[in-house]
């Protein structure tokens, strides 16, 4: 029997039709059969109305109105109330794809039950409420200065594709034909700033770069079905890339085989004649980007030119029709042609947004987010302290937890909020911001920093927001459109963290500095000033909860840093050079001043030298490699056992390391266990300089330890343990 939305039905018979002959509401037959009839019913104009980022109803066809643009890069953003997870760039540093995956889910949850609630009240699926997310973001974080850096999974191509491939997993489901939502990979493929040129930047990558670097992550997700894929503003090696021959058509779609639908990134069409240069006007621009496979045009590009571009016989009938198709069957797999009662996702009540189990989900993200880089014999301080002095301009302020593509909560425990309430009934705390997050104190006067004397410990919590930091028209403090270009702290928080210090130090009293930002900041004279140095992020609604329990030692901080901390932008290339020569932990040969895949915790682990299956690795064989690790300390604790290989090769230059594996564990105080890691014999290569995979024949260095390899880890106290072995 024929399954047809009632409504639809109406719909269809006021416009003279048979609900009973539209084969695209059949929901027993094929897909293709049910999008090839829906096509071959549309006219040119209705064709067209369906391929920007904000689709027109066709009433006599069923179709009722749907915009594409939804966000959701750490849950629901920028629509109702929802849960708030730690940013991007926070979740990477917990290391932990089964709670990527677990918070995908959760968000996927949100996302459904905020647009069934919509639909079962007469709403269309507006701007920000739909169920097409452009998340997660997988471009690589190769320097620093990149203020949306924050949006990302860090440096490391390989850490990257696994987390966004387990976010892309856990928010579109598993039903064998609906999709709860449609996930988006972005932003199609080598775009890492400078953000105030985005638009009209060329960015140049050689073949190995290209196939070792900024490619991997894109490809991971496909591999894990990503329904979406969104092209950058830029052009990659000359090519527009919503326009590339070789990254849209060469790779995305005949050589990974991508089925779902390419989105453009907004007004990126338009750059093509207007930036660029590389067509005359808007019909060039809205032909190439449609034959180049851009099937969803976020922009008006489309709405406004593809139809002289049709008359014009730039494109064709079937290029139209071939791109509409792809976007036709993400709808279908949402259920959109569907009777509510037959997707299993239609069913998803209100009641799950921003449950019980989400906001502790919200803040176990945020516990194994955050990351100790220094502790002096500081933390955990004792919740029955005497006295607890807090101080600096984002302790109270809520834009230190979310970052920018953010969700609202009613939940939201800022660091002030989340240590007094962990603190003993008879421990007197005062607070004083202490300084403005941009700018000089006009105000000469100090009443604060003389507490910094008198406490037993000053908390000082300092920092970025979204005003500073972020995509260019969000960040208004900042003069650089978003980026940092120094990696530094405002003077103005600097002035703050000296005083303080100066104070405290002279009575001997500790100072724990907590930073909020989405990037790597000059920490030196920080960690100079500094007994304690706690990286936060932008922690997400329970951010303040979850710093307040590492401060008072109910949770051993476990987070490892998924991006190299420079000592300054001194040690970094040009920003604008996007080859990674002297870039991250692969080939910076600078000691940074802290390594990618650090953190420090409150427990000991003691680890013993490694067993291998042997010192040869060889043809259809895996590697197999095993450490025992026990908890001799007194916390309960978790880490993360981190390998990484190192080829021995002087023809090709070669990363320093690679990032081949890696897994979080909880052990107990006092427990022990044995964690063991299979390397396939494909993992032992390497991409030549014409971006080929080679199999490695020869000498290699397999590195299993808490942290990169490298002397700056071992001077830090990393375990780190080096086997050789030969390839055959």
């Amino acid at each position: 029997m024929k399954k047809i939305l009632p409504g639809i039905i109406v719909i269809l018979l006021s416009a003279g039709l048979n609900a009973q002959d539209q084969a695209w509401l059949n929901s027993e037959l094929d897909m293709d059969t049910r999008i090839t009839a829906l096509i071959n019913a549309m006219t040119l104009e209705e064709k067209i109305s369906q391929m920007a980022n904000s689709s027109a109803a066709v009433p006599r066809l069923g179709i009722i109105e749907y915009n594409w643009w939804s966000e959701a890069l750490h849950g629901v953003a920028r629509s109702g109330r929802a849960t708030v997870f730690p940013q991007a760039i926070g979740l990477a540093a917990t290391f932990d794809p089964v709670m990527l995956e677990k918070i995908g889910e959760a968000v996927s949850d949100e996302a459904r039950a905020i647009n069934n609630h919509l639909l079962n009240n007469g709403y269309t699926q507006r701007l920000y409420q739909g169920l097409s997310f452009w998340s997660p973001n997988v471009n690589i974080f190769r320097d620093p200065r990149w203020g949306r850096g924050q949006e990302t999974f860090g440096e490391d191509p390989f850490l990257t594709g696994t987390l966004g491939a387990a976010f892309i997993r856990g928010m579109q489901g598993y039903d064998p034909k609906y999709l709860k939502v449609a996930a988006c990979a972005k932003h199609f493929a080598v775009h890492s700033g400078p953000e105030a040129l985005r638009h009209e930047f060329n960015a140049i990558a050689s073949p190995k770069d290209l196939r070792e670097t900024y490619l991997p992550a894109f490809k991971m997700c496909v591999d894990a079905g990503v329904e979406a894929v969104m092209c950058a503003y830029n052009r990659t090696n000359d090519e527009a890339c919503c326009g590339s021959n070789l990254l849209l058509q060469d790779i995305l779609l005949d050589e990974w085989n991508f089925k779902g639908h390419v989105v453009s990134d907004c007004g990126a069409i338009d750059n093509f004649h207007k930036k660029h240069g590389v067509t005359a006007n808007s019909a060039e621009s809205a032909a190439l980007a449609l034959k180049r496979g851009v099937d969803i045009n976020c922009g008006s590009t489309y709405e406004s030119s593809l139809k002289e571009a049709f008359e014009k016989n730039l494109i064709t009938m079937d290029d139209l029709d071939t791109r509409l198709k792809r976007s036709l069957k993400t709808r279908m797999r949402l259920g959109m042609f569907d009777d509510a009662a037959a997707n299993p996702y239609r069913a998803i009540g209100t009641e799950v947004i921003n449950d019980a189990a989400k906001k502790d989900l919200a803040l176990h993200a945020a516990h194994k987010s955050i990351v100790l880089l220094k502790n002096d014999n500081a933390l955990p301080l004792n919740p029955n302290s005497r006295i607890i002095f807090m101080t600096g301009p984002l302790a109270g302020e809520n834009l230190s937890l979310v970052g920018n593509y953010n969700g609202l909560s009613s939940e939201m425990r800022t660091v002030a909020e989340g240590v007094a309430s962990k603190v003993s009934p008879s421990t007197a705390m005062e607070f004083r911001q202490g300084a403005l997050l941009t700018t000089e104190n006009k105000n000469d006067m100090d009443w604060f920093s003389g507490h910094a004397a008198e406490a037993d410990a000053t908390i000082v919590t300092l920092g970025l927001t979204l005003l500073l930091e972020g995509e260019e028209g969000e960040s208004l403090a900042s003069p650089n459109r978003g980026d940092m270009l120094d990696m530094k702290l405002p003077e103005s928080q600097l002035v703050l963290l000296r005083k303080i210090s100066n104070r405290a130090k002279a009575k001997g009293k500790k100072v724990i500095t907590v930073i909020c930002a989405g990037m790597p900041l000059d920490l030196t004279e920080v960690t100079e000033l500094s007994d304690a140095v706690m990286y936060a992020w932008y922690p997400g609604e329970r951010g303040g909860d979850a710093v307040a329990d590492i401060i008072f030692g109910n949770v051993s901080p476990s987070g490892k840093l998924p991006i190299t901390f420079p000592r300054s932008v001194e040690q970094l290339p040009p920003y604008e050079d996007y080859s990674m020569k002297g870039r991250t932990y692969k080939y910076m040969t600078e000691s940074p001043m802290y390594p990618f895949g650090f953190g420090l915790g409150y427990s000991m682990f003691e680890w013993e030298n490694p067993a291998i299956s042997g010192s040869t690795v060889k043809k259809n064989q895996n590697f197999e490699i095993a450490v025992n690790i026990k908890n001799t300390g007194s916390f309960d604790a978790e880490e993360v056992v981190q390998v990484y290989l190192t080829i021995d090769n002087n023809k090709e230059q070669l990363p320093l390391a690679t990032l081949i594996d890696f897994k979080r564990i909880a052990l107990n105080k006092g427990e022990s266990r044995i964690v063991a890691f299979s390397i396939p014999y494909n993992v032992f290569a390497f991409i030549d300089s014409q971006g080929e995979k080679i199999q490695h024949k020869g000498k290699a260095t397999v590195t299993i330890g808490n942290a990169s390899p490298g002397e700056r880890s071992e001077q830090l106290g990393a375990n780190v343990f080096k086997v050789n072995v030969e390839v055959k």
